[in-house]
């Protein structure tokens, strides 16, 4: 089986040494160059500068790894090429170009996992069997809060020319954080409307919103609110779940969940399996996407990236328009169109804050 990685970023190489982990050894890669970190462990593999020549190598599976406003042309020509996709989050910038390669993709028969790893977290996993039990009751609201210093979060690189703080590149907290935006949809069910306040509060050199307040109105009843941002110390990232019957407190920091039922006044606790690392979750996302080259269906489809993607879609529109309430329609649609956030008729309608 060949693999192509198209950017070697941090999560590029980290895909690399876990493909490498897994036996996979026929690598290829795809970069620019652009990258600020060293390139030693890349010199052992094929690389190349022009993608038609990467994908006429013909890959089983192209891992999207690149800065998020590059995502899409990269897999729209990999998926034509009659690759298998392992998209990273979020699937783009913006929704232009994902009905297209949704067709494509269709067309050619071929499969993309969006890379959403939080969805093999086994805890969460945990949680979401309970929720789906009905044991705790219909649930009524949630919280989820990421807090993230960004100078912090890769040390190892000037955070002022990473993606995460560059508007021109996809980056900003409301996308770069959309974890929560994904994880709370696979918990709770469709997002029905979102209203957000999103800001740049901090002196952060970058040209993105560092903060987002955001409500999210779910099909089922339930109420959701997300608190993300670029400047807490140090680092948080908790959800909370409250149900008529219970609640669930889950904290990234240990992996633990606290799960209390009303009906036996009783507490309860999932734990992370002994000797699990954060690495784990990728690996098992990567053991995944060799699965759905086989056949599997993908845990994170590329409708669930969509349908992220456009919450936090709503959520620019919505701080745009001082917290106007923006309802959801299909995925990778809004209001009934396409939204491009680069579209200079849009733009005042989607820009940053």
């Amino acid at each position: 089986m060949k693999f192509l990685i198209c950017g070697l970023g941090s999560i590029g190489r980290r895909h690399l040494r876990n493909l490498r982990q897994l036996g996979e050894e026929d690598i290829i890669l795809y970069r620019t160059r652009q990258s600020t970190l060293p390139d030693e462990e890349l010199a052992a593999y094929a690389t190349f500068t022009n993608l038609s020549e990467a994908l006429a190598q013909k890959p089983d599976g192209v891992i999207i790894s690149n800065p998020s406003a590059l995502h899409i042309p990269v897999a729209r020509e990999a998926a034509k090429a009659g690759a298998h996709l392992l998209i990273e989050k979020p699937v783009s910038h913006n929704l232009e170009g994902i009905a297209e390669l949704a067709e494509i993709l269709k067309q050619q028969d071929r499969q993309a996992l969006v890379g959403f790893h939080f969805r093999q977290h086994p805890v969460l996993r945990e949680i979401k069997a309970e929720l789906e039990s009905g044991t705790l009751g219909k649930p009524l609201s949630a919280s989820a809060h990421w807090g993230e210093y960004l100078p912090g979060w890769h040390p190892y690189e000037d955070y002022r020319k990473a993606y995460a703080g560059r508007a021109d590149l996809g980056g900003g907290v409301t996308l770069t954080l959309s974890h929560p935006s994904d994880y709370l949809r696979w918990l709770l069910g469709e997002v029905e409307a979102v209203s957000a306040t999103l800001s740049k509060l901090s002196d952060l050199e970058i040209d993105v919103e560092d903060n987002a307040e955001m409500t999210l109105q779910f099909a089922g009843g339930a109420i959701g609110q997300v608190h993300l941002d670029y400047y807490q110390r140090p680092t948080r990232h908790t959800l909370e779940i409250r149900c008529a019957g219970g609640s669930i407190a889950w904290d990234n920091s240990t992996g633990t969940a606290k799960v209390y039922q009303a009906s036996t006044d009783s507490w309860r606790e999932f734990m992370l399996p002994e000797g699990f690392e954060r690495n784990d979750l990728f690996l098992a996302e990567m053991r995944h996407f060799i699965e759905v080259i086989k056949g599997e269906t993908p845990v994170c489809t590329l409708e669930d990236g969509a349908a992220a993607l456009q919450i936090a879609m709503c959520a620019y529109h919505s701080s745009n328009n001082h917290s106007k309430l923006v309802r959801l329609q299909k995925p990778w649609r809004l209001d009934g169109k396409i939204v491009n956030k680069s579209d200079p008729e849009e733009q005042d309608e989607f820009k940053r804050p």
